[in-house]
Parts: C-alpha cells; structure tokens; sequence
C-alpha cells in the first residue's frame, strides 16, 4: 500500500510540475502541499478541500489533477465557477497550462452546441459552468450524461454553497448536492475565504471522508492600512490624491452601485483613467474593463464585489476600499486581489459611519422570512405563477421575493417551470435554530469588522485570526504596527476636498418613469405619468450628507438653503433641455404636505410661476417594505386631486422633497396628466434607493 502511494504522489508530483512549468516557466517549484493535494483528489472517489490563502495557487492544483486524470484515459473535469469574471480567467488559464477548455453560460448559448459536440468527441478536457445552468432546461437534460463521464468535479470558490459563508448562494448550493450525488468521480473544492465554521460545513456537504488542506492566510506582500475618521467627500478626495501616488494599477472597491458610478465620475474629473463595475454592467463592458485593468490601461477599477472572486491579475499593486465589507472573510477575500505576484501592494480601509446601515440590510436579506414562505407557498397552490403574479398576491418586494425563492428551491419546496414557479407538495419547514444562529453570526463577523476599523492590534493578525488560521502572528508593516500611514496620510488636500464637493454637487440625478401599473389595482396597462424627473440627490450622496440629515431630521420648519440652491441650479441646468417652459408647479401629494409646499413655494418664487395645490391626502401613509400592488392599491384611495380650472394647459413641475419607490409621483403625474398637463416633469430634492 505504502508503495501505491508513493507511486501515485510522484505521478502526482511529475504532473504538478508539468503544468506549473506552462504557467509560471521551467524553474517553478510546486509547494509540497500543491503535490499532497494533487495526490489526494487522484484517489478514487475521493473528497478534497482546499482552503488556502489568494495566489497560494489552488487553481494549478486542479489543473494539475486534470492533467492527471486525462492522461489515464478518464472523463474531462467539471469546474463550478461562480462569476463570469472568474470562467474567462480560467479558461485563459487551462489553455495556458496545455489543456483544452470550453465554458457553458448566460452569455454564449450560441456556443452550446458546439460546446456538447466537443464533449462527446471527447475534445474538451475542461468544462466551466455557473450555478444558474441546473436551472437551464437544455443543460439540465445533459448534465446526467455529463456526470456520468466527468473523472473530476471541481467546486471553486466553495464557500459559496456554505449557509454561513460571507457570499453564500443557494443557486450554487443546489447545483453542488446535484454534482455531489455522483459517486464514482473525485471532487475537489477550493476557496481562499472560510473560518473553521464554513470548513466544516463544506466538508460535511462533501461527505465524511473529505481530506482538508489548510495553510495560512498571511500575506508578506500585502500591507495593510486604516484611515479613520473620514466623511464621505473627504474619502472622495484621499483617492483622488492617493491614485497619484499608489503602486501600480488596482481596485477602488465600494458598497454600492451608486457609490461605483458617482466615484468614478469624479475621480475622471480628476484626470485619473478609471472604470466603473457593477453588476449593472453588461456582460461585453465587464470583459472590456478587467481587460484594461489586466493590461494597465487604467489606474483602477472602481467596483461593488462584482469584481472579487478569482479575478486573475496577479499585479495589482493595491485595493481600496470605501466602506468596509460586513464580514473580515469577505474583505480578505476582496483585499486579497491585490500583491499576489509583486513584492508591495497597499490594502486600505477607509471606514464610513453608514457601513452598519448598509450591513443590516445585506445580513437580513440572506434569511427567509417564514411567514413570507408561507404567503408564497399559499400563493402557488397547486398552479405554476410568474414572478409578477407572485410579487403581487403577496406584497413581497421583487428582490426579497427572489432571494426567497431560492431558498425555497434548495429546500425542494418549489421548482422553476420555464419562467413560472410552482410548489412541490413538499411543505416549508422553517429551520429557526439555523436561521438564528446565522444572523448571530453576521453580528459578531459586523463587530470584528467594527474593530478592524478602530485598528485594535495587527491588522493582517486580525483578519487571520477572524478567519481561525491557524498561526496569527503580528506582520510588522500594517498601519498599526508601523504607525505610518500611505499618502496623503490622515487628511487629503484642501483643493482635492473643494472639487468633490464641486464636482458632485453639479451632477444631475435622473429619476426613472414608470411604465406598467402592477397587476391588481384599479389602473391597468402603461402608464401616462412624469415624462421625466431629477433630483438633486441621491441615496448617501456625500456631497450633500449633512442636508440630507437635516432633511430626514425635519428640524426646521424650513427646508435647507444649500439644498434648495441646489433644486434651482438642478432646474437650471435641466431647463436646457425642455421644449417647453413649465406653466405652473405643484407639490406632490403626501401624509404631510408641508415640506413639499415649502419647496414648491420657493421653485414657484424663483422660477416666477404660479402655484397650483392640487393634491390632498386621505388617511395614513402607503406600506413601506412591500410590493408595488399593496402600495398603488393604497395610494389610489389616499391621494385626491382637485380640480381647478384656473390651471393653464401646457407642462407641469410635480415637485417633491423625497421620493422613494416613485410610486406617489406617479400616481400624481397620472392625476395631472387626466386633469389637462400636456408633460409632467417631477423634482426631488432627495431620491432615495
């Protein structure tokens, strides 16, 4: 036996340097453990997980494996990839390393055929999914056929199918158990982020017998910084002032796709080549910015965790972020992108004072409601329902109502039919216990993350020991063991400051028209309501943070000054564009209509236009967290418009202190509009996401 094994690791080993020697040059040494784990997934049927720190170099492990397997005559491999970003990097990277790879996703169906012809031929030695295939009809008929042939299934980015890792996904989840009921192919699964409680769990989807390869995740080149203390437009100006002096190219990483974009804006105001990355962000726009990035032909990226996982440029000189991620595993996995293959790179914390905010919406998002489940389950009978139909029987927001389907899907409570859903039989047993201790979970991960940004020890030392490595030790070069901070240090320039607060005071916010009422209300069909709307801010705009605390605060019987200078110049700016000058402003409906004809009265004044009160309220506010059924069907009995038969015909400024899911704008522009308003054009001070 002793023999075997030392035959099959050095079958292992003489394969492990073959494919480093395509990917990294003759000279490369493989890790011991690079071999060990090669040996262990050659087993039969054997169970591997790798959890080693970015760049340690897992992907050559299953490369090497691949190799392996395809030289005994054995099936092609199976790698689950759970991003985009990360399949064309690793198709890049098989190719590199000799082995012929193809990929099967939402962005080249086109392909598919060719893809299964090249299977059967047996041509392919690796294939690249995302978890949303199980889902695909087309793939789903194949993949039993698939299975049937594969040597070696690879789960990448593992932590992905834990309930308790910091990105779990139940998409990728199920399609994990569907894989794993294969009993005769090996499975690998690698992951650079999990704690002791994630390992366990993915060793225990893997089965009993999973052989664990676990080393440090201390990183020599990375150096690690906190600036505190900063407001949002001042961080807005540490970058612009930092990319002068940073190493290299890299990645602005920031919580939310408003923040990507307005960044952006203004760090090319600057003079800086940057990009903007979400996953708002088509499929082609995405290749081409990680292919500028890859290339240097932009300082950074400014991105939401979109751009993360596996993204493969080894250079990155550093990684900023503005915000902290809720958990210490997701920013090691995200500051971890940075310093694989040069000796410095520079990881920065800039800390806000609206990150927990941001964290409790996230944190609550991942957890089925049970009494949602059920409203849903009630809701689909015995009959198939299209998402809309489902949104609007029970008053579960859209993206809430998606995320619990999902869920509901790993449970085998419902199943996707085409585009409509439908229940199993099986009823929904809500696991409390779980469900509790994960969100106890997300609150202690929230305070590590809290202590991070105060910089209460070794930085690198606390995220090792968030994640349980199991050798902490202080690194020597971080912020707080150094005391030194990278430029421009504590405080950015004055000038850097005053353009920010410039630049993004004189963005124009555009608000979205509606264009179908929801299903179960009085109105049906498209919508004539605003034309068009603006606002002067939007979500947290740092621009305008300490307004909009005033505003939300409602201290003052009178409205901000900065803010309505701001509603003047927006109207200015905007005016430009109209074909026709607004005959009359009126204030949009509300519970409480004073704010609202504060601000109508001052546009009226400035714009020496009369002022129509049109509007009047019955009964209490709509239904915040909820669908937009529940919300119209409120609206139509609570906003009356008076008719007056004073108002001239033409366009009509509607216009507002803060509007949200611009359900009541559109409702009122509806109202105008059957009132005579050739165009209604809608102002807010305040857009709010």
């Amino acid at each position: 036996m002793d023999k075997l094994n030392t035959m099959h690791r050095d079958f292992a080993e003489q394969h492990m340097h073959t494919i480093l020697a395509r990917l990294a040059g003759a000279g490369a040494v493989p890790r011991a453990d690079q071999v060990d784990a090669v040996h262990a997934v050659l087993q039969p049927a054997s169970r591997v997980l790798v959890v080693q720190a970015t760049g340690w170099g897992k992907s050559a492990v299953y490369w090497a494996a691949t190799h392996a397997i395809r030289s005994t005559g054995a099936g092609p491999t199976l790698v689950v990839s759970p991003l985009l970003a990360l399949m064309r990097d690793q198709v890049s990277a098989a190719e590199r390393a000799g082995l012929r790879a193809a990929t099967v996703n939402s962005t080249n169906i086109d392909d598919w055929d060719d893809v299964f012809e090249g299977l059967d031929a047996d041509a392919i030695d690796v294939l690249l999914v995302s978890p949303e295939r199980l889902g695909n009809p087309r793939f789903a008929a194949r993949l039993g056929a698939l299975l049937a042939r594969v040597g070696l299934i690879v789960i990448d980015e593992a932590h992905c199918i834990s309930d308790w890792g910091f990105d779990f996904r139940p998409d990728y989840q199920r399609l994990a158990r569907a894989l794993l009921s294969t009993p005769t192919a090996s499975v690998l699964a690698t992951t650079a982020t999990a704690n002791q409680r994630v390992t366990q769990d993915i060793g225990k989807q893997l089965g009993e017998n999973t052989v664990t390869f676990r080393g440090t995740l201390a990183r020599t080149s990375l150096t690690l910084s906190v600036v505190p203390g900063l407001s949002p437009l001042q961080r807005y100006a540490w970058i612009a002032d930092a990319l002068e002096q940073l190493p290299g190219s890299g990645i602005v990483y920031v919580l939310t796709v408003a923040e990507a974009e307005r960044l952006t804006a203004f760090l090319c105001s600057c003079g800086h080549a940057v990009d903007a990355y979400s996953g708002q962000t088509d499929a082609d726009t995405r290749l081409e910015v990680e292919e500028r990035l890859r290339h240097n032909q932009v300082k950074a990226v400014v991105a939401t965790s979109a751009l993360g996982m596996g993204y493969d440029k080894p250079d990155l000189g550093f990684c900023v972020h503005v915000g902290s991620p809720s958990t210490p595993v997701a920013y090691y996995q995200q500051v971890g992108r940075a310093g694989r293959a040069v000796a410095h790179a520079e990881g920065v914390l800039l800390p806000s004072d609206a990150d927990e905010r941001i964290w409790d919406y996230f944190a609550t998002a991942s957890i089925p409601d049970p009494q949602m489940a059920a409203k849903v389950l009630q809701t689909l009978g015995g009959d198939a329902r299209s998402l809309i139909e489902i949104e609007a029987d029970t008053g579960v927001r859209r993206g809430r109502l998606e995320a619990l389907l999902k869920i509901l899907v790993v449970e085998g409570v419902v199943d996707k039919d085409g585009s409509a859903w439908r229940a199993t039989g099986l009823p929904y047993v809500h696991d409390s216990a779980k469900w509790t201790a994960l969100a106890q979970v997300r609150q202690q991960e929230a305070g590590i993350m809290r202590q991070y940004a105060h910089g209460q020890g070794c930085l690198m030392a606390y995220l090792q020991t968030a994640l349980d490595d199991p050798s902490p030790a202080p690194c020597g070069h971080c912020s707080v063991c150094t005391g030194q901070l990278p430029f421009p240090g504590l405080m950015p320039s004055q000038d850097k400051q005053n353009a920010a607060r410039d630049f993004l005071r004189g963005l124009d916010v555009d608000i979205e028209p509606r264009k179908r009422w929801p299903a179960g209300v009085g109105r049906k069909g498209a919508i004539r309501g605003f034309d068009a709307g603006r606002a002067v801010a939007f979500a947290d705009d740092p621009a305008w943070l300490a307004e909009l605390q005033a505003l939300q605060r409602g201290a003052s019987a009178e409205l901000p000054p900065a803010l309505l200078a701001g509603a003047v110049a927006t109207l200015g700016r905007w005016a430009k564009s109209w074909p026709a000058r607004p005959v009359c402003v009126v204030p949009l409906p509300a519970p409480d209509m004073t704010a609202n004809r504060y601000l109508a009265e001052h546009l009226a004044r400035k714009g020496r236009l009369p002022l129509h009160d049109l509007f009047r309220w019955r009964g209490g506010a709509a239904p915040g967290d909820s669908s937009a059924t529940p919300v119209v069907a409120h609206l139509e009995k609570a906003v009356v418009i008076t008719a007056d038969p004073l108002m001239p015909p033409g366009p009509v400024l509607l216009v507002g202190t803060v509007v949200q899911s611009r359900w009541t704008a559109t409702l009122g522009a509806s109202l105008l509009r059957e009132q005579g308003a050739s165009q209604v054009l809608l102002l807010a001070l305040h857009l709010q996401p």
